[in-house]
């Protein structure tokens, strides 16, 4: 059974030291069990993954979405994952009305025949299903505006189950540790 981990985060906003305690964090995950083979940016600092990537040797499979702060990129705003035998809708969420009211992003994902959302913009993580669809946000690793402080999510996908979803925080020190939400 194919086994793959997907680095989930959002909302970076010029925040490069958080990003490359994150990036440097994920490159040193154990192969081949903890390793993450691929990440999904879900918008706003689309400018700050190639200098903490570069800084940081973490380089892996990108899927990126625009948000409503990154201007003069061609990066569309949704886009559809498909990964380890799941299907990913992925957007920033400034579209889709994320603020308590998930019809719309149900809508999009049910659309896209996808069975997970991916989206990013309230700043705060959040994870839920409704009407089966799994809806995840993973918070912001720059500027979070939850009690939890900065957040970032892990997704390990087993084809044919259901994905096994872990959310970190980073403390002030630049620490990485498990979070609940």
């Amino acid at each position: 059974m194919e086994k793959k981990k997907l680095l989930v985060f959002s909302d970076t906003h010029g925040g490069i030291a958080a990003l490359k305690t994150v990036f440097s964090w994920a490159k040193d995950r154990t192969p081949p069990d903890d390793a993450i083979c691929a990440a999904a940016f879900l918008g706003d600092g689309i400018a700050d993954l190639q200098t903490a990537a570069n800084a940081t040797g973490f380089f892996c499979e990108w899927n990126l979405v625009s948000g409503n702060n990154d201007y003069g990129y061609s990066i569309p705003g949704t886009m559809v994952l498909d990964f380890c035998g799941r299907r990913f809708f992925m957007c920033h969420g400034h579209r889709h009305n994320n603020y308590g009211d998930y019809h719309t992003l149900i809508s999009a994902a049910q659309a896209a025949e996808a069975d997970v959302v991916l989206f990013g913009h309230s700043h705060v993580p959040f994870m839920k299903i409704i009407n089966g669809i799994l809806l995840i946000n993973p918070g912001s690793i720059a500027r979070p505006r939850s009690r939890l402080g900065a957040t970032f999510a892990v997704i390990e996908c087993i084809e044919n189950e259901m994905p096994a979803i872990e959310f970190f925080g980073i403390s002030a020190h630049g620490v990485i540790h498990k979070i609940k939400i």
